[in-house]
């Protein structure tokens, strides 16, 4: 089966605080960021692996909190800094035995269940790559193959997994999604206020 990732370890340079911990209310409620985030995955997978910097033990603390410890893996990217590459691939590393990974953003609260679900149903029968579409536009996640482990784990800067969804979008299974969510990220406090306005 395909292992869940959610890289959390940006910097948020863009953000003035700590983005992902900033409380926000969604579908009638108030939590943190993160929390959002996470909650569409758990209905999916068993187990979500959150990748971290070094300084997330505020971030880990809150999602525990929440949904408990049981169903959370948490890996920390030493070298965070690097960009979201290097994120990427401490996830994929430490799911090593998977067959196949799903990659989110922890700043995408939205994300619709339907969208996670059908890129992990599309690993799992085999897609080498999988992404969902809103309207020709690619969102997250992001569904790779065990075709693609040694790349994934030795990228780095701030590309991730593009240019191998570039090179390789032959092989891509695109899925249609009624739902934006799949696009929408929460890089500045502007894009937090639209959200919720």
């Amino acid at each position: 089966m395909p292992a869940a990732v959610i890289l959390a370890a940006g910097a948020a340079r863009r953000f003035d605080g700590e983005k992902l911990a900033t409380v926000l209310s969604l579908d009638g409620r108030e939590a943190p960021l993160i929390v959002h985030a996470v909650r569409p995955w758990l209905e999916v997978f068993e187990r979500v692996t959150i990748v971290l910097r070094r300084q997330g033990a505020a971030l880990r603390a809150l999602l525990e909190a929440e949904y408990g410890p049981e169903r959370l893996g948490f890996v920390i990217c030493e070298r965070a800094d690097d960009g979201m590459g290097a994120s990427l691939g401490a996830g994929v590393a430490a799911n090593a035995s998977a067959n196949g990974w799903v990659i989110g953003l922890a700043d995408m609260p939205c994300v619709p269940v339907s969208a996670i679900a059908a890129v992990d149903a599309a690993i799992a029968a085999g897609a080498a790559l999988a992404a969902p579409y809103f309207n020709a536009r690619r969102g997250h996640p992001i569904g790779f193959s065990r075709h693609y482990y040694d790349e994934l784990t030795a990228l780095s800067g701030d590309e991730g997994g593009r240019r191998i969804l570039q090179r390789d979008q032959m092989q891509t299974q695109h899925i249609e999604i009624t739902d934006r969510g799949i696009l929408l990220d929460i890089d500045t406090p502007e894009d937090l206020e639209r959200l919720t306005d």
